[in-house]
């Protein structure tokens, strides 16, 4: 299965937050800087979009815990690729006034290893996103 076989992209990704309120900010800040737009509104949950693909924020009544662990089976996180190397260092000095800190900083901007040139940051309900420097 795979391209060529009717198959495109990722469809979309659904995380399930404890305070939705509180989530909006972090996230909202972010993929708006990332270029995605507000798509979906309901009472428990939110979307921004990025051409076909939109990622979904959802306080669901099901919800089974307060915290995400990025190192318990499920997700670890999710990788956006940015602008290059300035679009990185500019995200991460904007990232903790909303609401995202740095992870790694002692290995910052290379600890995903010296190839990479990306920062690692976490909200206050343990996700974690990763950004990757692209071609400026």
């Amino acid at each position: 299965m795979g391209a060529g076989r009717g198959f495109l992209s990722l469809h979309h990704v659904e995380l399930w937050v404890p305070d939705l309120a509180g989530a909006q900010v972090p996230w909202g800040w972010l993929l708006g800087e990332l270029g995605w737009e507000t798509y979906q509104e309901w009472p428990q949950g939110r979307s921004w979009r990025h051409g076909d693909v939109y990622l979904v924020l959802e306080q669901s009544p099901a919800l089974s815990g307060g915290v995400h662990d990025r190192r318990a089976p499920g997700l670890n996180h999710l990788a956006f690729t940015v602008a290059g190397e300035a679009a990185v260092d500019r995200l991460t000095a904007a990232a903790p006034g909303h609401g995202w800190s740095l992870m790694f900083a002692d290995r910052h901007p290379h600890a995903g290893g010296p190839q990479s040139y990306a920062a690692y940051l976490e909200d206050a309900w343990g996700y974690e996103v990763e950004l990757c420097a692209g071609p400026p």
